[in-house]
């Protein structure tokens, strides 16, 4: 029988937290001691702990006669050292039973002093064999010459390689890709990197601890040595990897590298108890040696690790130097969307939406257009997404609303057939608490009526388990701003939302009416006139009116406008235009 598990809210059984204390420095150095040797010892320092805790008054020499021992014990690293002060902090007073503001300044008091006399007997030991080398006899010259040349082989090791894999370091690999790349006789070769990054590596650390995450680091270091043994395989800290693959003859080189580390890493490993499945991203960079360097080496392959976790993970992304660009470019666009608000470089259009019915302008909606210093005019779809990706949306879909408001109440002037504007709202804006709040401080500050405000929303905005952004929409409506699903039936297909929204208007998705510029009897067109006709029917009987957009041809309104359709927006009815232009159609 093994024995009980520790009472979590009592003190642990005898001797479970000197195992614990063994079990966190194993490892972190070498030690001549068996584990039962290593437990004992252990032992005995965290009985003379516990004495020191309850002692009055309180002896700090324990602490550093505590520290010497380790020292002394070979328990020797700075590894070691960081484990040791945290499995006391950790369980120490815990498993002793002991509580109290008082004992907890007394452990921490008592800390202090293992770690100072930890580091005065690391000292003393190092001066002790620096002084030994000293006092080396003439006659001894050559034992002590290469006592010197194996202890700066030891700290040349140590200064080059991970202390918990053992794998080479940033240090040493950055030394050999540097002469990888500077060798004369290598001028014509060519040089391959993967960049490799464990995939979910945090959700072990966070769920299992960092003892079980860095023993799977570990796990991971040694498959990669096995298996790509002729190649640098180095830890550049955390759960990166970096593989050096020279000489290569051509890209087909490194993606073999590549895929040996997945499949390398494609069992699952047993780990403290555990069974994890582990799996990785990697970046390639290959290219000639003379056409790189060391840095845009490693930010190649950085960046093509990027990619290659953006597409899911668990796979090898090979560098591309026109996306690149096209990321640089992209990054570069959303960095200056803050400042561009700030600059006034956006402005907006508007499309009206034009009753099928009597061809009165009913509406119109808002379209952001960025007039960029260097790149020109640009359309959303240049920078929208980008918004969306980098939270910027929030900033620059309110500056959206509350201008298209401001120049709807321009339109008064119309009187009672001034139109109402349609802004659409990002799913982050949507989901952002105080939507209510910004809407109506909106509304009094332009002095728009709620009823000629119209907010868009995808179908896709909705599928989320969260209430409020509901809540939210339902006590604009109750204000009187009108509700419309944007693209309508395109999205999840969940009518659900139907019934839970206060939606008053479907836009029904222009990739429906676009079938409508074919000749009625041909069938797609026809299959695309009965799905129009079908959305049309339910939305009536839903008490919703229906616009369809992307409306280009006379021929498709007539079509829209038979199967009981109520707005049109497109082309055929109006580009988008100026705000003035609105009131040009009103007159």
């Amino acid at each position: 029988m093994g024995e009980p598990p520790d009472d979590p809210t009592g003190p642990a059984s005898p001797g479970a937290f000197a195992r614990a204390w063994a079990k966190a420095v194993s490892g972190t150095s070498y030690l001549p001691m068996t584990q039962v040797q290593l437990e004992a010892l252990l032992q005995r320092l965290t009985d003379r702990l516990a004495e020191a805790l309850q002692a009055e008054p309180l002896d700090l020499r324990t602490g550093h006669q505590v520290g010497a021992e380790l020292v002394a014990a070979h328990i020797a690293s700075a590894e070691g050292l960081g484990r040791t002060v945290e499995v006391i902090q950790l369980r120490l007073l815990r498993d002793l039973g002991l509580v109290g503001e008082d004992v907890q300044d007394r452990l921490a008091r008592l800390l202090a002093t293992v770690a100072t006399g930890y580091a005065r007997a690391l000292r003393d030991r190092t001066l002790d064999e620096q002084d030994a080398i000293r006092r080396a006899t003439m006659t001894a010259q050559a034992q002590a010459e290469r006592a010197l040349r194996d202890s700066e082989a030891r700290f040349r090791h140590q200064a080059t390689h991970d202390p918990l894999t053992d794998l080479p370091n940033r240090t040493l690999f950055t030394e050999r890709l540097r002469a990888a790349l500077d060798a004369p006789s290598r001028g014509a070769g060519r040089v391959g990197l993967c960049f490799l990054d464990l995939d979910r590596f945090k959700v072990v650390n966070d769920t299992l601890g960092h003892q079980v995450g860095d023993l799977l680091l570990v796990s991971v270091a040694d498959r990669l040595r096995r298996a790509l043994g002729e190649h640098l395989v180095a830890r550049l800290g955390g759960d990166e990897f970096v593989i050096l693959v020279e000489r290569t003859a051509c890209t087909d080189d490194v993606v073999k590298v590549a895929e040996a580390a997945l499949a390398a890493l494609n069992e699952p490993a047993l780990i403290d108890g555990h069974e994890l499945c582990v799996s990785a991203s990697i970046g390639i960079a290959e290219c000639p040696v003379a056409a790189t360097t060391p840095v845009d080496l490693m930010r190649a392959a950085d960046a093509t690790l990027h990619w290659a976790k953006a597409d899911g993970g668990a796979r090898w992304s090979l560098y591309d130097a026109e996306r690149n660009r096209r990321e640089l470019a992209r990054y570069a666009l959303s960095s200056a969307i803050p400042a561009a608000l700030e600059r006034g470089e956006f402005y907006l259009d508007y499309q009206p939406l034009t009753s099928l019915c009597d061809g009165s302008v009913l509406g119109a909606e808002a379209l952001v257009r960025w007039r960029h210093p260097e790149l020109g005019e640009l359309r959303p779809d240049s920078f929208i997404g980008l918004a969306e990706e980098t939270g910027l949306i929030v900033p620059l879909g309110g500056w959206v609303l509350a201008e298209a408001c401001r120049e709807a109440q321009t339109w008064a002037s119309a009187g009672s057939a001034a139109p109402f504007v349609s802004v659409n709202l990002a799913v982050r804006q949507v989901h952002r608490p105080g939507l209510v709040q910004e809407v109506r401080g909106v509304l009094e500050r332009t002095g728009l009526p709620p009823g000629r405000l119209q907010l868009e929303i995808t179908e896709s905005t909705m599928m989320s388990a969260d209430e409020e952004p509901v809540r939210a929409l339902r006590v604009l409506a109750d204000l009187g701003v009108r509700i419309a699903i944007d693209d309508f039936g395109t999205g999840y297909c969940n009518l659900a939302y139907l019934r839970d929204l206060p939606v008053t208007e479907l836009k029904v998705a222009g990739e429906f009416v676009a079938g409508l510029r074919a000749p009625a009897d041909d069938p797609a067109s026809r299959t695309d006139e009965r799905i129009l006709a079908s959305l049309v029917s339910l939305a009536h009987a839903l008490d919703l009116r229906v616009t369809a957009e992307g409306v280009e041809t006379a021929g498709q309104a007539e079509r829209l406008r038979a199967i009981g359709c109520d707005v049109a927006q497109g082309w055929h009815f109006g580009r988008p235009a100026p705000a003035a232009r609105i009131l040009e159609r009103l007159g």
